[in-house]
């Protein structure tokens, strides 16, 4: 009776822990689909600042496992441990006699506890030292996970040990049976075969999407592709334009940057030209909250540079450091070794046409609805952010409208 009473106590703790899971990672799943597939949502309630931000780490490829995102497996994980607390009552059914096979539900539960805790604790490094975010609903569940695997744990011989070896036990031997076995071949070839196509085409993840097919461009340090001078491409009349607007301080601006550099070392008629989109309240009259702070002082400082005849190298110095302030933004062009006249520059950067034409660019990209970077126009064509598909989409948008490969076999 008493032993009854402790398994009752132990089912209805975790029964609550896991409903508790279950409500925190239906919220994560929300937080990372409106993070990855609705470019018009509104940050959640979890994103504090750059370090405690639910968001960032939803849109990065550590959310997710096998192209399946990480909340989505936290679902699996609870609905897993709800039919292991059910099972006595489930395997009176005919038709889920197998579940006759979970003959120590609390092993498994404890096994699972500490098992997704201890990945728990590997996510976690890699967020502090991987991606330099953290997301405090995630850390909730890592939270539980550990709950519910001592709530599980207790009364169990050996502890998280004995847990351990007895599933391993009842795992070997609920497979004696040759039925059981091939049903639980046939089931791990279905789920590989899901595995396998939800990685393949990363259907539930866009960031693993995006990584793969701007793979080269992330991972790249310095931009290999970048050119001197105030011209990138072809200089002839009839030249495609290539119209690209971005921000100093945009993440995937710099990305960009480097897909145009290579744009132009594989098409013979292709010229990109720049325009500036700062989101800095300092120059953008149509901002309505602070954004990229010093976003700004760049764009001036770049278009300064142009009139010395350095805007490329400047631009692609800027995107690689994001000087913070105007005077990193001195400090760092004075060690560049561009030779630059540093004093006509600053007077250049103070000249109020700068400004205006800066501003320019900024109404130009507003009258067509846009209010983001980067962007790019090539003929009547409107292209908002980096083109799906990444680089290869973008060579076809570039020869569909007319751009003629240097190479025969493009």
């Amino acid at each position: 009776m008493e032993k009854d009473n402790a398994q009752l106590t132990k089912t209805i703790i975790i029964s609550v822990l896991v409903l508790v899971g279950v409500i925190v990672t239906i919220d994560l799943a929300y937080i990372y689909y409106q993070a990855n597939f609705n470019q018009y949502a509104l940050p959640s309630f979890c994103s504090v600042n750059e370090l405690v931000d639910c968001d960032g780490v939803a849109r990065t490829t550590e959310s997710q496992f096998l192209g399946v995102p990480l909340a989505y497996w936290g679902l699996f994980l609870y609905s897993f441990i709800i039919m292991l607390l059910s099972v006595d009552v489930l395997k009176k059914f005919p038709l889920l006699k197998f579940l006759e096979v979970f003959k120590n539900k609390f092993h498994y539960i404890a096994s699972l506890g500490l098992i997704s805790f201890t990945i728990s604790m590997i996510l976690l490094c890699v967020s502090l030292f991987g991606i330099h975010k953290i997301c405090v609903m995630c850390a909730v569940t890592y939270f539980l996970n550990l709950l519910i695997g001592f709530v599980a744990v207790r009364g169990i011989k050996g502890g998280f040990i004995g847990a351990i070896k007895q599933s391993w036990l009842d795992f070997v031997d609920a497979l004696k049976p040759i039925p059981y076995r091939v049903a639980f071949v046939l089931v791990m070839l279905c789920a590989a075969g899901f595995l396998g196509w939800t990685y393949t085409t990363a259907i539930f993840s866009p960031s693993l999407k995006s990584y793969r097919a701007l793979g080269e461009f992330i991972e790249a340090k310095t931009n290999k592709y970048a050119v001197k001078g105030n011209l990138l491409g072809s200089d002839a009349e009839d030249a495609i334009v290539v119209k690209v607007y971005s921000d100093y301080m945009c993440p995937m601006c710099n990305v960009f940057n480097m897909m145009i550099h290579k744009l132009v070392t594989e098409f013979s008629n292709v010229r990109i030209e720049h325009h500036s989109l700062p989101l800095d309240q300092e120059c953008n009259p149509f901002l309505r909250q602070p954004f990229h702070h010093g976003s700004c002082d760049m764009a001036r400082y770049a278009e300064a540079a142009s009139k010395q005849g350095k805007f490329w190298e400047v631009n692609s110095l800027f995107f690689e450091q994001k000087p913070q302030s105007e005077e990193e933004i001195i400090k760092l062009l004075k060690e560049s070794g561009f030779g630059l006249d540093m004093e006509q520059l600053k007077k250049d950067a103070a000249n109020p046409e700068i400004m205006v034409q800066i501003q320019e660019d900024i109404k130009s990209a507003v009258a067509k609805n846009q209010m983001g970077t980067p962007a790019i126009v090539i003929g009547d064509k409107f292209e908002m952010g980096i083109p799906r598909g990444g680089y290869p989409v973008l060579k076809k948008m570039v020869k569909e409208n007319g751009g003629k490969p240097k190479h025969k076999f493009f």
